[in-house]
């Protein structure tokens, strides 16, 4: 009987790898980034298997900024999840994204001659500082692994230059995630009102005191109700260039959402501030504008719908771009779903099945 092995460490990448866990069975292993529990349990994911470090106990990644101790612990993931590889010899090892766990599992599954699987492969924005530092984890894992699935064809054609490689475009899981978390959360309240929704937590934008006060300008220049989901990070950076006060008196700060409270309030959303990952493809699952508080985006499928506008940090653009979603006679435009329809757990467990025996 075929074993295969997921890996994840962080709350998004277990919430694209649900879809693919329900399909598919396996030893499931948490590398201890972020503190899985809550989100376990709204999917009734199972407790992983096997827990290679102790989790965080706040929401904010174990590293804070610190790379020194992430590449630490990433040469020790690397030890650890190798040498228990060996031992196990899957049929397949199963990685997602673009975290430190995903680029630790890629060279691990090389080193021990496991053949790795990378989901959501060939996403690229071609710039390592941006985003740092997934926009190196998921080359290191394109690199490493030999089975490769890409969410959209622009993903894929982005791998097409990688030799002894199996490609598939399969779209994207998260379509599978954010529908399940929609109908969970069907009863939670949110407001009545027109409302914007803003989330920021990148490094590269927390480490620069321009672009903050530039994403709180855009942030005033608002008319409808913000209600700011808050990493505990991105509050700590506010504070420290002094901007806390001036963003709080137009905003409702609330305490970060997980993810299916989080996914009520985007469908029910007029439009969104963001410089996140996934909650790109998201807002094009639920048809809300999303601005992208980024200087580049490897979700470049996501541009040519004409609902995803890349800011970069341009406060006049964004604010008369806003303006204009936010009239009334203006409607979303009509676009297919780069990233495919609902089903890409099945589609990826059935050709995990077919390909790695």
């Amino acid at each position: 009987m075929a074993e295969y092995i997921y890996i994840a460490g962080t709350n998004a990448e277990l919430i694209k790898l649900f879809p693919l866990m329900k399909e598919l069975d396996g030893t499931f292993i948490h590398t201890g980034q972020h503190d899985l529990s809550s989100l376990s349990n709204h999917f009734k994911i199972k407790d992983p298997d096997i827990v290679l470090s102790d989790p965080p106990k706040s929401r904010t990644s174990k590293f804070m900024g610190n790379t020194a101790k992430a590449l630490l612990w990433n040469i020790r993931m690397v030890k650890k999840l190798t040498g228990l590889l060996k031992e196990r010899r899957p049929d397949a090892f199963i990685c997602h994204g673009d975290t430190m766990s995903t680029a630790a599992a890629s060279i691990a599954a090389k080193r021990a001659g496991i053949k790795g699987v990378h989901v959501e492969a060939g996403l690229r924005s071609f710039s390592i500082k941006e985003p740092f530092p997934e926009e190196i984890s998921r080359r290191i894992a394109d690199k490493n692994c030999t089975i490769l699935f890409a969410p959209s064809k622009i993903a894929g054609k982005n791998l097409e230059g990688y030799k002894n490689k199996q490609v598939f475009v399969a779209g994207n899981t998260v379509v599978d995630s954010a529908m399940e978390a929609l109908k969970k959360g069907r009863k939670i309240k949110i407001p009545k009102e027109e409302y914007a929704i803003l989330s920021f937590h990148r490094h590269e934008n927390l480490k620069s005191r321009q672009r903050m006060k530039r994403i709180v300008e855009i942030v005033e220049g608002i008319s409808i109700p913000i209600y700011f989901f808050a990493h505990d990070n991105t509050i700590h950076y506010l504070k420290k260039y002094g901007l806390w006060r001036r963003i709080n008196k137009k905003v409702n700060a609330v305490q970060f959402a997980d993810y299916v409270p989080f996914i009520k309030w985007l469908s029910g959303s007029r439009l969104l501030l963001t410089d996140g990952g996934s909650i790109q493809e998201e807002s094009l699952i639920f048809k809300k504008p999303c601005f992208l508080l980024r200087e580049r985006t490897e979700r470049v499928a996501g541009l040519k719908t004409g609902l995803n506008f890349l800011t970069r940090f341009d406060v006049e653009f964004t604010k008369k771009k806003i303006e204009e979603v936010l009239r009334p006679d203006w409607s979303a435009p009509d676009f297919k779903n780069p990233y495919g329809e609902p089903g890409a757990g099945r589609r990826i467990a059935d050709l995990i099945r077919k390909n790695s025996a």
